[in-house]
């Protein structure tokens, strides 16, 4: 494994950080007052159009894409994450101003990878613009959905349309204005085997019949940043047939090749959310006075900085194996590292977050810093993609079939 930074990537993460910098930090203040002087509004602050050109002017749009594909900068897994680790600093502005945000990374991977010409010139071409969002629609409040299997939106035929019935939730984007379309996971083959009951089909959000009942908060934050979280339910909605996404039932295979990829961009986030908690405490720590001296004198502090340095390098360590993993043999082959980092990645930022709260006490749990939304993302995302339940059981079975390089000696 060599994880050295080609000259590209160090150039990249250059400009990147001196576009974090320069104009995506300083921007978080005035989003926050923009979208304060807009109660009702589901969407980007309007200083994100400026983030996105001056991004675009930049060469920094579209950094996820494969290396496979021309829109973007033609960058591998282990190439990209030290560049979406930068983004994490900034986790509401930077993923949209680089237009490398979910859930349209993943969406756009799966156009591009199963969509026909048509769905790609409709939909593929304005998301590598930026000039439309997109949601994914497949968790379903009535159902245990961390098994895909258990999905139950009805797709019927009807002629040359399906028909789609039933309830999603949790749906990221669905609130915004820009959002054109969902990908809606449901079951077209009730009879067939497991694996093989579900197809993903694109729905224009404008379609009649959907209608989005409210957004979802997470621990009270409610993400009008993302276009919130939507309840949707679609009722008796009707398009084309040509709007299947991929082959028909196989919306199980289909979803798990943008879920690959988004849980080790989520990881690579992460880790950026984790270097400004560091930041954050230990500028504090130097600043703050208690009982007649700084708390960065206190050793109760010293340690749970250092601690701090410690898990984040080997959470990135991880993280950068999995993409190195995911490069050399393959996402399937890499998905116990993948599903090890989406386990230990969140909960040690976690960790180190609400450490950075404890360091600021009550400022920590204030809006005058980002502690407590970085600490809702991180939790967040122990479930998001997946609860660790399910990835610890996928681990723990691979280990049960795995042969030991050296057998217990019995006397």
């Amino acid at each position: 494994m060599d994880f050295e930074y080609s000259p590209k990537v160090r150039e990249l993460q250059s400009r990147l950080t001196a576009f974090m910098q320069e104009r995506v930090l300083p921007a978080e203040k005035i989003a926050a007052e923009q979208l304060a002087s807009k109660p009702n509004w589901w969407g980007a602050p309007p200083i994100m159009a400026d983030l996105k050109a001056s991004a675009k002017r930049q060469g920094l749009w579209n950094l996820f894409l494969p290396a496979h594909t021309e829109a973007g900068a033609g960058l591998a897994n282990l190439e990209y994450a030290p560049l979406a680790e930068l983004t994490g600093w900034s986790p509401a502005l930077a993923p949209e101003a680089l237009n490398c945000n979910a859930p349209d990374t993943g969406n756009m991977e799966l156009l591009d990878r199963f969509g026909t010409e048509e769905q790609k010139q409709q939909w593929l071409r304005p998301l590598l613009d930026g000039e439309i969002r997109s949601c994914f629609s497949m968790t379903e409040p009535d159902v245990a959905s961390s098994d895909a299997n258990n999905v139950r939106l009805e797709i019927a035929e009807d002629d040359d349309h399906w028909i789609l019935t039933g309830r999603k939730w949790w749906t990221t984007a669905a609130l915004r204005d820009d959002n054109r379309v969902a990908m809606v996971m449901g079951v077209t083959d009730p009879d067939a085997s497991v694996g093989s009951r579900h197809s993903i089909v694109l729905v224009p959000m404008d379609t009649t019949g959907v209608a989005v009942q409210r957004s979802t908060s997470v621990l009270g934050f409610d993400d009008r940043h993302e276009g919130g979280h939507g309840e949707i339910v679609y009722d008796g909605v009707r398009v084309p047939k040509a709007n299947l996404l991929g082959p028909r039932g196989r919306g199980f295979a289909v979803a798990q090749a943008r879920l690959g990829p988004g849980r080790i961009h989520h990881c690579m986030r992460l880790i950026g959310m984790a270097e400004r908690a560091i930041a954050l405490m230990t500028t504090r720590a130097r600043t703050r006075i208690a009982f007649g001296r700084p708390l960065a004198d206190e050793g109760v502090v010293q340690a749970t900085v250092a601690d701090a340095r410690i898990a984040v390098d080997a959470a990135r360590l991880i993280v950068l194996r999995a993409a190195w993993r995911m490069d050399t043999e393959g996402a399937k082959a890499a998905r116990h590292d993948v599903a090890a980092a989406k386990v230990l990645v969140p909960q040690t930022v976690k960790t180190i977050v609400d450490n950075a709260i404890q360091i600021f006490g009550g400022a920590g749990l204030s809006q005058d810093t980002p502690l407590a939304m970085l600490y809702s993302q991180a939790r967040f995302l122990q479930i998001a993609d997946g609860p660790d339940q399910v990835h610890r059981r996928s681990l723990a079975r691979a280990e049960f079939d795995t042969t030991p390089a050296l057998r217990e000696v019995r006397g």
